[in-house]
């Protein structure tokens, strides 16, 4: 096996989370767990959302593009980093190389965010754009990775990215060990992934769910088939959870998750309006699945207590979802 195939062959340890909280701390910010007396009135539950979109970057995601980066040896960072990705990992990825003084290169699907495509440019990222689909992605990243010798960081299907995005789940339960459920968002699947891994060697009672989009969801179908489901066209104003489920991510999700939950572009619509309203919380439409799944009645969270990770801010004000005409 070659050097990057070892690189995204296993599932990490609870070790190498553990590892991986220590190399990025001087650099993320331990983001605070807030609650709202009222959601919690509105749902009978006990709610504790741990806000990753006041982390750097704007989202989780610079978690694992951290201890990706900070995890590779000189020879490896010479050439630069790679990656696909329709945002918040691209600029992740890109704050991330600049603490190793390394140029960033991102393919990045045509009509993805403005705002995120700003962000990976005030990083000083390169984008190399695609046709929006996963096999373009792919395609066009091994391209830049062949002729321009950058040491590729996929967004999610590598468990150096799954064991930084799983040190988020690791704060929030090491700040409230008491809870009965965790709910994360699920696109490729590198949080769920991590939080999961996290959540069975605490706490293996504990329940854990992932939501997708309705008009993304390939990792239920995927689930109820016993393979990855790759005929999903994702549909979803919840741009950042329009990723198929990885190579890697999948068989942890299958072993380690309890259930996975689909939800409305309606209703993901309401909870984000609701975080911003009740919380004062900018979170863009993939930080709201979580709560759109219990305020819809995907998951009953009656009388529980349950950890949710807003997993992202990036959100184009000029264009909010529920504003008239969108």
């Amino acid at each position: 096996m070659n050097d990057r195939a070892a690189e995204t062959s296993h599932a990490p340890t609870l070790h190498e989370i553990d590892a991986a909280a220590t190399r990025i701390r001087p650099y993320v910010h331990h983001t605070p767990i807030l609650h709202s007396r009222s959601i919690d009135q509105d749902l009978g539950a006990h709610l504790s959302f741990k806000c990753e979109n006041l982390q750097r970057g704007g989202a989780f995601k610079f978690r694992g593009a951290c201890n990706a980066v900070l995890s590779l040896d000189e020879t490896a960072i010479a050439g630069g980093v790679a990656t696909h990705s329709s945002g918040n990992h691209a600029a992740a990825l890109c704050l991330a190389a600049g603490l190793r003084g390394a140029r960033a290169v991102v393919v990045m699907p045509r009509g993805s965010s403005a705002v995120k495509a700003a962000a990976v440019r005030r990083y000083g990222g390169e984008i190399v754009p695609c046709d929006p689909t996963q096999e373009a992605r792919e395609g066009t990243l091994a391209e830049v990775v062949a002729k321009r010798g950058c040491h590729p960081v996929p967004p999610y299907d590598d468990y150096r990215v799954i064991a930084g995005q799983g040190t988020a789940a690791r704060e929030l339960l090491a700040a409230e060990p008491e809870i009965d459920l965790l709910v994360t968002p699920l696109g490729g699947g590198g949080l769920l992934s991590g939080s999961a891994i996290v959540a069975r060697a605490l706490l293996p009672k504990l329940r854990v769910i992932g939501v997708e989009p309705a008009g993304a969801d390939d990792a239920r179908r995927s689930l109820a088939a016993g393979r990855i489901v790759t005929d999903v066209v994702p549909r979803t104003v919840a741009d950042g959870l329009r990723a198929r489920i990885g190579q890697l991510t999948f068989p942890i999700i299958q072993c380690c998750v309890d259930a996975v939950v689909a939800v409305s572009e309606e209703s993901i619509i309401g909870a984000m309006r609701l975080l911003w309203e009740r919380m004062k919380l900018v979170v863009e439409p993939s930080s709201a699945v979580a709560l759109a799944a219990l305020l819809a009645g995907a998951i009953d969270g009656a009388g529980q207590r349950i950890a949710i990770i807003l997993s992202g801010g990036n959100v184009d004000l000029d264009a909010l979802p529920w504003v008239a005409g969108r």
